[in-house]
């Protein structure tokens, strides 16, 4: 296939908040295109925002990953398909993927996740403090957004805090696409063991978290619950606190959009919404994969064919929003994509905008005069992982 791409092409990230300029042109040309798989799969990319969610409801496309083919490498190597991990549900298809998610529903609705309003606020202001105490300038990374999203989506599990040390490097180390695979394995296992006591733990004293809720269901076994708290933590925690950070960075980048919105506090919800939209961290690790022939646009994807949607590519879709390109919190951006589509949408989405909109609420009302402590171009990014990210964002008061 001469007119396929390579995996590599979607992810040739260069600017601090833009997709690569190669989606323009797929959109306009090609947005079903052919593209060559880490592994040698000739598969295909979505790039338009109607096809990406035709895909992703689409029941005769597979996310198990028991058929796909990864379309982005881990550390360098190759993720090869392989047997269903009992509670990752995250790569299962109905009714194994509906019976685990059915579990969790209820925990991480917009009632339960607004209840911790209070808390999520609370810890905000505790990180401020630790902000205050620290200086201008600060990492805003590491005093704010990761300690605050780390917080909150442990208390919500059922991880001591305190005990971050052996479970947080994991996380860390899954989403950093130059780390050391040994070193990688190695902080797994370790938060894999940790995890397995924190579950003894509620066993013989619940609490009120995910954990003690998940232990009273007899019919999970010990490997599928650490697993499920696995896929909790490693899902939630680095996709959050990108979001927070990059969303801070973008808004103390776009002067205009910043004194919009500390004009109208109230168009808070919206610019979260906006940012979300226009950042999309969520980068090109969202693949299907067809169980049967299928017509998509015009072609025929084969049986075992894996198909990657690109989510920063279809929230950039002239055809769905004016303008694609500027950050414009009074724009109309319902149906955005950033948390995906389909019955394997985030399902943390809720906590999510909670965490979002208590941590810049804060942040604009403590320091009315927030910005950058370097130029833009000399914030460090993230280009490579699955999750789009800041590696750290100095900031002054």
């Amino acid at each position: 296939m001469t007119d396929a791409i390579s995996f590599e092409v979607p992810w040739a990230r260069t600017d601090k908040f833009d997709p690569p300029s190669v989606f323009a042109t797929l959109r306009e040309e090609r947005p079903l295109a052919r593209m060559v798989y880490p592994d040698g799969h000739v598969g295909w990319i979505v790039s338009s925002y109607e096809l990406v969610r035709e895909v992703l409801s689409d029941p005769r496309f597979s996310h198990s990953c028991e058929v796909g083919h990864f379309p982005v490498t881990h550390q360098g190597q190759v993720i090869p398909t392989h047997p269903l991990i009992p509670g990752m549900f995250i790569h299962m298809d109905p009714p194994e993927h509906t019976r685990y998610r059915r579990l969790l529903t209820g925990e991480f609705t917009v009632r339960r996740t607004s209840r911790l309003t209070s808390r999520v606020e609370a810890v905000a202001a505790e990180q401020l403090d630790v902000m205050r105490e620290h200086g201008a300038p600060a990492d805003l990374v590491a005093t704010f957004a990761k300690p605050l999203v780390l917080r909150v989506l442990s208390e919500m599990v059922g991880l001591p805090y305190g005990e971050r040390d052996r479970y947080v490097h994991a996380v860390t180390l899954l989403h950093d696409a130059e780390a050391d695979p040994a070193e990688a394995a190695a902080a797994y296992g370790q938060a894999q063991e940790f995890f397995g006591e924190v579950i003894e733990r509620r066993r013989k004293q619940p609490e009120d978290d995910l954990i003690s809720v998940l232990v009273a269901d007899e019919e999970l076994t010990a490997e599928e619950l650490c697993n499920i708290v696995t896929l909790m933590l490693f899902a939630g925690y680095e996709t959050t606190e990108s979001a927070l950070a990059v969303g801070v960075f973008a808004l103390l980048h776009h002067n205009d959009q910043l004194a919009a919105l500390r004009a109208d506090p109230r168009k808070l919800d919206a610019a979260i919404e906006e940012l979300l939209r226009y950042l999309t961290v969520n980068q090109y690790h969202t693949y299907r994969t067809a169980l049967e022939d299928i017509k998509l646009n015009g072609e025929v994807i084969r049986k075992g064919d894996s198909v990657t949607v690109s989510l920063p590519a279809a929230n950039r879709d002239p055809a769905k929003f004016s303008c694609p390109e500027k950050l414009d919190i009074d724009r109309e951006t319902s149906g955005h994509v950033a948390f995906g589509f389909g019955i394997h949408q985030c399902l943390g989405q809720n906590l999510a905008r909670v965490e979002l909109r208590a941590g810049l609420s804060a942040l604009l009302q403590a320091f009315p005069d927030l910005r950058l402590a370097v130029a833009a171009d000399e914030v460090p990014l993230r280009l490579q992982g699955s999750v789009f990210a800041v590696e750290t964002l100095p900031v002054s008061w």
